[in-house]
């Protein structure tokens, strides 16, 4: 029997094993959803008018959480340092910010604080473009969770490694840089997947700033032709397939560093 048929066939057994069902539940709802689209004309046109809010989508998701993750890993080591005063800043970033909910925060910083700071360097505040204030709102929310993260993942590395890099005469920057973060990554990496896959969700709340993102879109169709079952069935399709391939995609990093061990 040929290689591919033997690989082909361990994929099904494997798929057909009880604890994988969930996987053929959405793959039959998904197939639904995608037959209903593109075999019905209604929904057809409500799916290519969306569409092209996915780039926004992804790209403001992937710059917040590069932001996100600075600001986390700044704020995580702060949060742990003997240093008190940047214990303080960071304790305080990450209990305020947490304590708001994130479309509060969204609101906040697009029209109070960018507003403010605008003002305070003679900047009109009205060539500030919505979507770089969305961008940084889900930054500074997503940077506070991630710190505490960042805290955990580095409070899991053993004692004995910083020991043994302060013993090889490292500074303290180069024990966190080449000892103890690439040792905390590992244990960080699915509470970082799981952050990202949160942030891409969360991102649809951008769309109260008016920022063209596929949920926009979804109420700019739905404000204009009154097809709210089209446009709510091809927003959830599309968000159901992105996080999906997302969890795929973070579960086989997670393996391939569980191998590389």
């Amino acid at each position: 029997m040929p290689i591919a048929l033997i690989w082909v066939e361990m994929k099904i057994k494997n798929i057909l094993k009880p604890e994988n069902w969930w996987i053929i539940i959405l793959a039959s709802i998904i197939s639904w959803m995608l037959f209903t689209i593109f075999n019905n004309p209604e929904y057809n046109k409500a799916f290519y008018f969306i569409l092209p809010g996915l780039r926004i989508t992804f790209l403001s998701t992937l710059i917040s959480f590069v932001i996100a993750i600075f600001l986390g890993l700044i704020s995580g080591i702060g949060r742990i340092s003997s240093n008190k005063i940047a214990s303080t800043i960071s304790r305080t970033y990450i209990e305020f910010i947490r304590g708001v909910p994130v479309l509060i925060l969204i609101f906040t910083i697009a029209f109070v604080v960018v507003v403010d700071v605008a003002e305070l360097f003679n900047i009109n505040n009205g060539n500030v473009p919505m979507l770089v204030r969305a961008i940084i709102a889900l930054s500074v929310f997503y940077g506070a969770y991630i710190a505490e993260v960042f805290r955990a993942g580095i409070e899991s590395v053993p004692a004995g490694q910083r020991e043994g890099g302060a013993s090889l005469g490292l500074s303290e920057r180069q024990i966190m840089r080449y000892i103890v973060l690439p040792q905390a990554f590992k244990n960080m990496l699915p509470a970082l997947g799981n952050d990202f896959i949160s942030m891409m969700k969360d991102s649809s709340l951008l769309s109260v700033l008016a920022v063209e993102d596929l949920t926009y879109r979804g109420r700019l169709y739905s404000g204009s032709t009154f097809r709210f079952a089209e446009t709510y069935l091809v927003l959830t399709v599309l968000y159901l397939i992105i996080t999906l391939l997302l969890s795929g995609l973070q579960r086989r990093l997670e393996l391939r560093l569980e191998n590389s061990e």
